[in-house]
């Protein structure tokens, strides 16, 4: 009898490339956070991605920090890159830097710009007609220079799929959990996300800066309060028992979820719950009615509702897709 062959363990797929263009004068926050979402995460959590860094000009570079950073790659770290990472720039981008990004565009790979960074796809074209997310203090210079993009200086970040934008650099590690979120989970960007020890996952929508008030101190921190509800997801919570834990009224508090996340406290609520119920639906195969009364949706009838609403499909639906 012919002796069985061992089987070929399957190759696994390559890590998602991501490359991060940096300049001289570089802010290193927005890529040291996209580093801490595309990087190493140890054993436990799988690798999907590689991250790297290339200049126009690779050598030793400065950065706002006063340390140099020592850039070995140039522009040609694009030719194969999956997403490009533009954290910061110049408002009149280099013809190398335009065609590089340019090449990487038509190539399919996805382009992730953060704050000043918009300036490159806006001068490309890619934003016209298209909503974009963009700090406040550029929103002006850039209705100047590329009328035909739509400023959009009140939310975080604006996904349209083939380019990202974040407005404030403190929106890249939201934009990257996104990112990761869109590609392989909520669970998977949770746990990312917990590594990192990162605040709750903010949505898009959400306002970039919370406005000054117009008299009186600015609001106490919500975190408390956050983490309270976030351990307490199967009970039922009204805006009033929040109130009475934070100790303030219905009405304040409501205000202070405005100005601080732009959501109102029960639809915060509800996107936790709903993220929640995703990670269950990935990673489990718990009923849909267990995983309901798990985050607090009460049924399975109302956790399909909710699901309908919020991402147009349904729980059976989006568990197949992740399995």
């Amino acid at each position: 009898m012919p002796l069985d062959c061992p089987e070929t363990p399957p190759t696994p797929p390559s890590p998602h490339r991501v490359v991060a263009v940096v300049a001289p004068n570089q802010e290193l926050y927005p890529v040291t956070s996209a580093s801490a979402v595309f990087g190493y995460h140890g054993p436990d959590i799988t690798q999907h991605y590689s991250f790297s860094l290339c200049a126009e000009h690779p050598g030793s570079l400065p950065t706002t920090l006063g340390t140099p950073i020592q850039v070995d790659s140039g522009l040609e770290a694009l030719d194969d890159a999956d997403t490009v990472v533009i954290a910061s720039w110049v408002l009149t981008p280099s013809p190398a830097v335009l065609h590089a990004v340019s090449h990487a565009h038509a190539r399919g790979a996805r382009i992730v710009a953060v704050c000043a960074g918009i300036f490159v796809p806006a001068a490309l074209g890619l934003l016209d007609g298209r909503r974009a997310s963009v700090h406040w203090e550029l929103s002006g210079e850039l209705a100047a220079r590329h009328p035909r993009v739509i400023p959009d200086d009140t939310v975080i970040y604006v996904d349209h799929g083939d380019v990202a934008t974040a407005g404030a650099s403190a929106a890249t590690l939201d934009l990257c959990l996104h990112q990761v979120l869109q590609e392989h989970g909520a669970a998977h960007a949770m746990r990312i996300g917990r590594q990192l020890a990162a605040g709750p996952y903010r949505e898009g929508c959400q306002r970039q800066y919370p406005p000054l008030p117009t008299t009186g101190p600015m609001p106490d921190s919500l975190a408390p309060l956050l983490e309270w509800l976030l351990s307490r997801l199967p009970d039922q919570i009204a805006v009033e028992d929040m109130a009475a834990y934070s100790g303030v009224s219905s009405r304040t508090l409501t205000r202070q979820f405005t100005d601080q996340l732009g959501v109102p406290p029960a639809r915060w609520l509800l996107e936790r719950r709903l993220a929640a119920a995703r990670a269950l639906l990935e990673e489990t195969d718990l009923p849909v009615e267990t995983i309901a009364a798990r985050v607090g949706l009460s049924s399975a009838v109302n956790l399909r509702r909710r699901f309908h609403t919020a991402l147009r499909t349904t729980p059976a639906a989006y568990r197949r897709s992740f399995r």
